[in-house]
């Protein structure tokens, strides 16, 4: 039997499955009666947070640093996630208005943080549910100290199967003789699958309902690469995949040992190779994997999660850390890209029938000038200590362009009014990830000095998509012929107003896409950090020449299935 799912942590493991089976927390429905169990209650939440708080301290004090320094960062998010404001208030009030029972008030305002990050479209907010979820796992143990488990001890070439892994789970799972996680939901940019990359542990994620089916102590062959899973596999099998991991292990040494080799084609065409990041943290990451800057610094993180906007000062810390650690390497910023999928409950949006298409992004930005130029300024200040870039997301016409430089140059002179030292000739830049943008870069190219297609947007609008949507997402395909000729068109108007061109969307780490961009013209790549490797040793070992007739003949094919089998053929 076979299950595909998604390979997020590269590797070949073969050995025998253990079930995880966790509980899942219940309402009791008690209704509070008086205000002396109020009072006991908010108690008892507050103890619960104090001992939360001091078990992750000690997780952190205790850390094996050797691991990487990706699971004592979300450690860190952990604490700042128990301790924010926002959640404590929405516990008590439930406690104290509603009067829930404290177990009934966690799991209702856990489960509702859950689903705003779940919500939305972008994958690595989406992920970032885990990480509520976890703490508030952690939560209802201290609440219910009867319920605590004890750490497992597994046997040797143990692969660890679930419904879903929490960051803490694979943070504080002992390891020693685990060699793969399966789980059946799950992404590429969860945490769990983070800390699973750096620990080397190969890892398949979102491999459905049937996952489950495994029994304990059934040989599994699983492939982190390309997110197979073999249960129950032939001794002829089994040995076909163990050359195949001998044969991984070889090749990643090679891939890791290109950190510092540029992203040169053998025709010499050096090719920028960036990182997608949210936090300082990535950045410091992504320089590791050998990015040259950063193509995607989403600032949304920053405003989620609170209950009030953050202040000037506290932006301008944020993006100060952030230029640091690139060290002089560039960052691009993206202004706020809230709404749609990115709620802010503090700002009261009103509901909308269509999210997607509505109050969101620039168009907020523009109406809420006071918001916009908070963040601008604070983005201005802090390009005092690195290359940093603005972009604009979510343009769909010159007027908004227009109107965010106009705000910009306010910014920018009242900064020079208080002799505040700033970049003057901060780069500004725009994502083309609407159709309509895509269609005119012509005359959007004349208004700025750069051009990142976000090809997850452009591809679900320009096919009328949502790809969070089940029973339709197998329609949402980058490689669509139509989609391809509105980053083709984006990538010639670029180059036709010398202005750079890079793309930040998902289509920038995958590896079929690779030649046919460079063909395309694409000269800068952001991607998710770990995907760097990979995508440089193609280019290293590929010709601008032979990738521009790739390019051609992509162009002149009118089905996708053909252009994803050629273009898998075509790939070193």
């Amino acid at each position: 039997m076979m299950i595909n799912g998604i390979g997020v942590s590269p590797g070949i493991a073969i050995g025998k499955a253990h079930l995880l089976k966790k509980q899942e927390a219940t309402l009791s429905g008690v209704v509070l009666s008086n205000d002396a169990d109020i009072i006991a209650e908010t108690t008892k939440f507050n103890n619960a947070v104090s001992l939360s708080v001091i078990e992750i301290e000690a997780m952190i004090s205790n850390y094996d640093q050797s691991q990487g320094i990706e699971g004592l960062e979300i450690l860190e998010t952990h604490i700042e996630l128990l301790t924010d404001p926002q959640i404590s208030e929405d516990v008590t009030e439930k406690i104290s208005k509603e009067k829930k029972n404290v177990n009934d008030a966690v799991i209702e305002v856990i489960a509702g943080a859950v689903q705003l990050f779940k919500n939305m479209d972008d994958e690595y907010l989406s992920a970032r549910a885990a990480d509520v979820q976890d703490i508030g796992n952690r939560l209802l143990r201290n609440l219910n100290a009867s319920n605590q488990t004890h750490t497992p001890l597994y046997e040797a070439d143990t692969i660890i199967i679930a419904e879903d892994l929490t960051p803490s789970d694979t943070i504080s799972m002992d390891i020693t003789h685990v060699i793969g996680f399966a789980t059946q939901v799950g992404g590429r940019t969860s945490h769990a699958a983070i800390i699973a990359r750096s620990r080397g542990i190969p890892t398949v994620v979102g491999c459905g309902v049937t996952l489950l089916d495994i029994k304990d102590g059934d040989l599994v062959i699983l492939d982190g690469q390309s997110g197979a899973i073999i249960i129950k596999p032939g001794q002829e099998i089994v040995e076909e995949y163990r050359v195949k991991r001998e044969n991984w292990l070889k090749q990643t040494s090679r891939l890791r040992s290109l950190k510092n080799t540029p992203a040169t084609t053998t025709d010499g065409i050096h090719i920028k190779l960036l990182a997608n990041i949210g936090d300082a943290n990535d950045m410091d990451q992504a320089i590791g994997f050998g990015a040259e800057g950063s193509g995607l610094l989403r600032t949304e993180l920053l405003f989620m999660g609170r209950d009030a906007l953050p202040g000037e000062d506290e932006q301008f810390e944020f993006y100060k850390a952030v230029a640091l650690k690139a060290k002089g390497k560039p960052v691009i910023v993206r202004t706020l890209d809230i709404g749609g999928d990115k709620q802010l409950p503090y700002l009261n949006f009103p509901a909308e029938q269509n999210p997607f298409l509505g109050y969101r992004a620039i168009r907020i930005c523009l109406d809420r000038p006071d918001i916009f130029i908070t963040q601008l300024k604070a983005i201005l200040r802090a390009s005092a200590f690195g290359q940093l870039k603005i972009m604009f997301p979510m343009i769909s016409n010159i007027q908004e362009v227009r109107a965010a430089k106009l705000i910009l140059q306010q910014a920018k002179d009242e900064l020079i009014k208080a002799s505040i030292a700033f970049d003057k000739n901060i780069p500004v830049g725009i994502m083309i990830e609407i159709p309509s943008a895509a269609i005119t870069a012509d005359l959007l190219a004349k208004e700025v000095d750069f051009f990142s297609i976000g090809t997850n947007d452009l591809c679900q609008y320009t096919l009328a998509v949502d790809r969070m949507n089940e029973q339709i997402k197998n329609l949402y395909d980058p490689y669509n012929p139509g989609v391809l000729r509105l980053i083709a068109n984006v990538i010639e108007q670029g180059h036709q107003n010398n202005i750079e061109v890079g793309m930040c969307g998902e289509l920038a780490s995958d590896p079929k896409a690779t030649l046919l961009l460079l063909g395309m013209g694409l000269t800068g790549f952001s991607m998710s950090a770990t995907a760097i490797p990979e995508i440089k040793n193609i280019i290293i070992n590929s010709s601008l020449t032979a990738a521009k007739q790739i390019h051609k003949r992509v162009m002149e094919m009118d089905r996708s299935d053909l252009i994803t089998a050629y273009l898998q053929e075509a790939t070193p």
